[in-house]
């Protein structure tokens, strides 16, 4: 896109034809072993899934030390107009290499929880989206002009939300006005809440992780990924 390669880890089924299609947006952090093995899980329930490293442009995100400079120096300098048009322009390789772009679901963590909700809007082509503790509410600039909250009553694409209790990065009050914003609308979207859950609980690389919510999550988010006509 624009002149950029854009690296796309991607898995599917030895010989699978027409398959659906999962877009697995990144953390922070870029796609490094645990978003591969996301993406390896989809593919065996039976999905194409794509990791793009949406942050390409702006630096390798695995070689900032501390996460304020990762934020700062890569994170913050991605468009998110630049990741709508990369986006969009791996469902186009996906529909090339065969695959059947039109039963597409993208889902996120942290940073890719967010993308979720705004590439969901973005795209009505997405049938749906699960979004992993992804931030509803926060400062807008020039490169993030757009929040969660903020499309969520114009949203057609049911988006399942999972959010942990105990996030200390997103509040339960963001969660309520997320909430209340999609009743406004008529996606069908909702937002489950593990009570005792931190920030990053599907993440069985951190501390953070909690297993059992986790699991119920992944449950939670294949089936909703059937329900609408993905899988």
């Amino acid at each position: 896109m624009d002149g950029q390669s854009v690296p796309v880890f991607l898995a599917h089924p030895q010989g699978g034809t027409a398959l659906p299609v999962i877009l697995v947006i990144s953390e922070i952090f870029g796609v490094h072993e645990h978003i591969a093995e996301v993406v390896r899980r989809f593919a065996k329930a039976g999905y194409l899934a794509l990791a793009p490293d949406l942050f390409v442009r702006q630096g390798d995100a695995s070689r900032e030390q501390a996460i304020p400079a990762l934020m700062a120096n890569i994170v913050r300098k991605t468009p998110d107009a630049q990741v709508m048009r990369d986006l969009d322009a791996v469902v186009e390789w996906a529909r090339t290499y065969g695959a059947d772009v039109e039963r597409l679901g993208v889902t996120g963590f942290c940073y890719g929880g967010r993308i979720t909700w705004l590439y969901s809007h973005h795209n009505p082509q997405v049938k749906a989206g699960v979004a992993w503790y992804g931030r509803l509410v926060a400062e807008r600039t020039s490169n993030w002009p757009t929040l969660p909250v903020d499309i969520a009553p114009d949203l057609a694409v049911p988006v399942l939300g999972l959010y942990g209790g105990k996030d200390e990065l997103i509040p339960l009050e963001t969660v309520e006005r997320m909430r209340a914003a999609l009743a406004r609308g008529g996606s069908q979207s909702t937002i489950h809440v593990y009570p005792e859950a931190p920030h990053g609980f599907h993440a069985d690389y951190r501390p953070e992780y909690r297993l059992d919510d986790a699991q119920d999550g992944w449950q939670r988010a294949m089936a909703w990924f059937k329900a609408h006509g993905v899988a």
